[in-house]
């Protein structure tokens, strides 16, 4: 009852909640996080040592790790990712927490972007960070790498966005973390072939804008929905 006790000290009216809620929720999902450090080193570690075995299992053709190199990248932050996802809801929903959010004065998608946005700055903010240092693996030249990380920046929230609306709707189920790869590694797919795909551009030397451009409409359009969306499918995994 924390949210609603603090609006009602302050004096704050659900008309100028909205942007308090956000703050609220983003602050207490990455002070949780930061206490149980756990989740995290395993997901960046699972990234690391993913994308580390295809360099030693391939070996030392050059050319060859080259070309497979923003795909591996791209699947292995995609799949660290995903082993984060359960936790978004999972813990709130277990001790009522996330019942207490839905019943505050702040409008719920704003609460849930919050924590989106709190897992992204988590799981898939240092994903992105460190796949510079991952792609000198793979021999990818100065510009390659930057194309890389500008890539995952801006697809690694479209990851946290649709992750939020697959764990929202798996609350509860038995078996939930299967089902919910299976909910959203198909709509994963349009972001590794536009995020591999700017890389793969750039190591040819050809425009690779398009690409970001379309990263950057996703992340954009998700931006405006998938709040609405993870809400309801929070209320219906409520009811």
């Amino acid at each position: 009852m924390k949210i609603a006790i603090d609006v009602q000290n302050s004096g704050e009216t659900p008309d100028n909640a909205p942007e308090r809620g956000f703050l609220v929720a983003l602050a207490r999902d990455v002070k949780l996080a930061a206490r149980s450090k756990g989740e995290v080193i395993q997901a960046l570690a699972f990234f690391i040592v993913v994308a580390s075995l295809f360099p030693l299992a391939i070996g030392p053709e050059s050319a060859l790790l080259k070309r497979i190199a923003p795909g591996v990248v791209w699947v292995a932050a995609l799949l660290s990712v995903l082993l984060t996802l359960p936790r978004l809801f999972a813990n709130d929903y277990a001790d009522g927490t996330l019942e207490q959010l839905a019943l505050s004065v702040y409008p719920l998608p704003v609460i849930v972007l919050g924590k989106i946005v709190a897992h992204w700055l988590m799981a898939g903010l240092p994903l992105a960070l460190l796949s510079p240092l991952l792609g000198l693996q793979f021999g990818l030249e100065s510009r390659e790498l930057v194309v890389l990380f500008a890539s995952l920046m801006l697809g690694t929230p479209v990851l946290s966005m649709i992750g939020a609306i697959g764990a929202a709707l798996t609350l509860g189920v038995r078996g939930g973390s299967i089902l919910l790869a299976l909910l959203v590694l198909p709509l994963y797919i349009p972001v590794l072939i536009f995020g591999a795909g700017a890389v793969e551009q750039a190591m040819v030397a050809l425009d690779f804008s398009a690409n970001l451009s379309l990263l950057g409409a996703i992340l954009l359009l998700g931006g405006l929905v998938v709040p609405f969306a993870a809400a309801a499918a929070v209320k219906i995994s409520l009811d």
